[in-house]
């Protein structure tokens, strides 16, 4: 199943949370079993020889898909999570939003030092939570292989805030 048999799957909802929001939605992908594995396998692909260790799912869509990302590469998978919501010690980022600020926590034993690590989400939009992914990746002394992502709203621009760092989508809008 190609990217744009995946993308007839993701269900648009205008006004979502909020007006003017267009939310992409996909639940309907994940209901469907040869899409959900062929997703999986093109956010995995471009890594397999990257010798990843972990993988690091992004609340709360991440959780989603960064398991099954972890198995297709023989890696464990760990999370990250909004302030306050993880139970045990953590490493913390804040990071700037359009108004405002918010903070992402890892587990503090989730990354060893040296470890190889992708960081996961379904969607990357102004790149904000994924590049604090990233530096909770270096704060726990990690290498952060890449990013792999379902979907990028490139008009957003969010891939710039990672960098030179290899970042892999599967579906553009």
């Amino acid at each position: 199943m190609d990217a744009a048999a995946l993308r007839r799957l993701i269900r648009d909802i205008p006004d979502f949370p909020k007006p003017g929001i267009l939310f992409r939605d996909v639940t309907p992908l994940l209901l469907d079993a040869a899409a959900l594995r062929a997703a999986v396998e093109a956010m995995a692909a471009p890594f397999r020889d990257a010798r990843v260790e972990r993988v690091l799912g992004i609340e709360s869509r991440g959780f989603l898909l960064g398991p099954s990302v972890a198995l297709a590469l023989g890696a464990g998978f760990a999370l990250v999570r909004k302030h306050g919501k993880l139970p045990w010690n953590t490493h913390r980022v804040e990071y700037s939003l359009e108004y405002g600020t918010d903070v992402v926590e890892m587990h503090a034993d989730a990354v060893d030092p040296g470890q190889r690590v992708l960081v996961v989400d379904d969607l990357i939009a102004t790149g904000g939570t994924a590049a604090a992914a990233v530096e909770l990746v270096r704060r726990a002394g990690g290498v952060c292989v890449g990013a792999s992502f379902l979907i990028e709203l490139t008009p957003l621009g969010g891939r710039a805030r990672l960098g030179d760092l290899p970042v892999h989508t599967v579906i553009a809008y």
